[in-house]
């Protein structure tokens, strides 16, 4: 792992730690692994929500902002004649 690590503490509930500890010992890994995978996989759904979020605010100035969208009448036209 070419990444630097950070060791921080952190208070889990019993029935956390006991589940954390089982999947470490089924896959052979060590539980700040399976730590570092769980929080891994957290932050990417946190980060694709708040993604999704932005692109329903811009979705909807899109559609209801007339000023965004007024040049697309101009997609038809040709700009450049030739001669």
């Amino acid at each position: 792992m070419g990444e630097s690590l950070k060791r921080t503490q952190v208070m889990l509930e019993q029935e956390q730690h006991k589940a954390l500890k089982e999947i470490a010992r089924q896959e052979g890994r060590s539980m700040s692994d399976v730590v570092r995978e769980f929080i891994g996989t957290q932050l990417r759904e946190h980060k694709r929500q708040q993604l999704e979020k932005a692109a329903q605010l811009l979705l909807r100035d899109y559609l209801e902002d007339d000023e965004l969208t007024a040049f697309t009448a101009l997609d038809a036209e040709t700009f450049h004649e030739e001669g």
